[in-house]
């Protein structure tokens, strides 16, 4: 064994030691971990730093109760909680999720992913992540501006333009970040960039909506370029249905390809002919449907109950944008069978260990979350700039400026793969790349 594999050996047996319980963020680091030996061995002075050790502990978790008045009356609680990841690079930016599922765990390994995520679009902002366990899904406006004026309260101590901008997640949009930025600004006075993802009417950027989704598309686009294909003329997959699904479906459909099946929380649709991108958003942003509604108006559209990975049909490239550890190894050999040669992540950590081995296996395209759906973050950070600027940027240069940052992220992605001799290799590129930003930054600032 040599001496970098057997430091990272090393540190993730600590990881497991510290944390045995938390398994979305031991599968994150893991799968980290499986592809930096080369970056390791190459600059030994990280095992003389203990980067590897400094870099998996956050530098700060926050957990704190939550407490507010439903529309009965009835006092509620839910937890919240914020992890500072890493600073090395910038303030810390990642978004807060509001959803029943979360738990420290699965705040840690998001952290973990957002800070080597924004590290590569080559902006200064370090890695953080936040959230609570609590679900808007069938709450009241009035409940959920309770809540987040509740849960602002504690979070407001801890954040600033300057040190910690949250941004959106699952379950918080443009609601939930108006109302927490009032609770903010009743606080603490008017500070537009202590948060993103906010209405246009508040300072939020055009285009931050979409950003996700075509960011998305257009790292992919680049992928298959470098490949000898692109989207014109294919058959594609999305999961989820939420903005990250629908802008990638209608950047999708402008480049040529034609998206036949996405899904919901409880199945999928399939409609050959190619998802309506008027009637999903109608259904999703107006109205709030389910996709059992899209069956009903579309002709010749079919409505599924289970997973969309689980669907036999043919098609090239694949999205994932709905949650972490939607494809498994199962699932990902039967995209293979059913002709599937890319497969690019809009959602964070959707493949889970054993399906990227069947990606690798099988030379799939592969585009792993922390660079293909980056382009989320980069617009907030594109949000911080225009608040300090006191400006509003039209969306076509805000979606110029992502073009540019995502085509960035990809050539810096294959060069570093090349330099490593793993030409092809985009795990282990996007790894190696962003991993080297932060633990060089930590090693020039020193023991902090």
């Amino acid at each position: 064994m040599t001496a970098a594999k057997e430091y990272i050996e090393h540190i993730y047996q600590k990881v497991e030691q510290r944390g045995a319980h938390q398994v979305e963020f031991l599968q994150a680091v893991r799968e980290m971990f499986d592809t930096i030996e080369p970056a390791i061995a190459k600059n030994p002075q990280f095992i003389k730093w203990n980067i590897l050790e400094q870099l998996i502990e956050p530098e700060r978790i926050i957990t704190f109760r939550v407490p507010w008045v439903a529309d009965d009356g009835t006092i509620q609680v839910n937890k919240g909680f914020r992890v500072q990841f890493n600073s090395a690079l910038g303030p810390y930016k990642g978004g807060l999720r509001f959803h029943p599922t979360v738990n420290e765990s699965i705040l840690k390994f998001l952290g973990f992913e957002q800070m080597f995520k924004n590290s590569l679009t080559g902006l200064p902002i370090g890695g953080g992540k936040g959230g609570a366990d609590f679900d808007p899904k069938g709450k009241s406006d009035e409940e959920v501006m309770r809540f987040c004026q509740s849960f602002m309260t504690e979070l407001q101590k801890y954040i600033g333009p300057l040190e910690d901008i949250p941004a959106g997640d699952i379950g918080v949009s443009g609601r939930e970040i108006g109302y927490m930025y009032g609770q903010y600004k009743r606080l603490n006075g008017a500070q537009s960039g202590v948060l993103t993802g906010k209405p246009v009417s508040m300072n939020g950027s055009l285009a931050r909506t979409e950003a996700t989704g075509y960011g998305l598309v257009y790292y992919t686009e680049e992928m298959l370029k470098a490949n000898g294909q692109s989207f014109k003329g294919q058959k594609v997959i999305v999961s989820g249905s939420g903005n990250v699904a629908i802008y990638a479906i209608e950047k999708v459909h402008e480049y040529g390809g034609t998206v036949i099946a996405c899904s919901d929380s409880n199945g999928y649709i399939y409609d050959e002919s190619g998802i309506d991108i008027d009637l999903l958003k109608q259904l999703k942003e107006v109205e709030r449907k389910r996709l059992t509604d899209y069956a009903e108006r579309k002709e010749d559209s079919s409505y599924y109950e289970g997973s969309v990975w689980d669907f036999d049909v043919d098609y090239s490239i694949a999205l994932p944008c709905a949650t972490q550890n939607e494809i498994d190894g199962e699932k990902a050999s039967r995209m293979v069978k059913n002709g599937v040669y890319c497969v690019s992540e809009g959602a964070n950590m959707p493949s889970n260990l054993d399906a990227i081995h069947v990606y690798l296996d099988n030379k799939i395209f592969y585009g792993p979350a922390k660079a293909a759906n980056a382009g989320g973050v980069a617009t907030s950070a594109l949000e911080m700039a225009q608040n300090a600027q006191h400006g509003h940027w039209t969306f076509e240069r805000v979606d110029q400026e992502l073009q540019v940052i995502m085509k960035n992220i990809f050539k810096t992605v294959e060069e570093t793969a090349s330099e490593y001799d793993l030409a092809g290799n985009y795990l282990a590129g996007v790894n190696i790349a962003s991993f080297l930003n932060v633990a060089n930054a930590m090693i020039f600032q020193g023991i902090v």
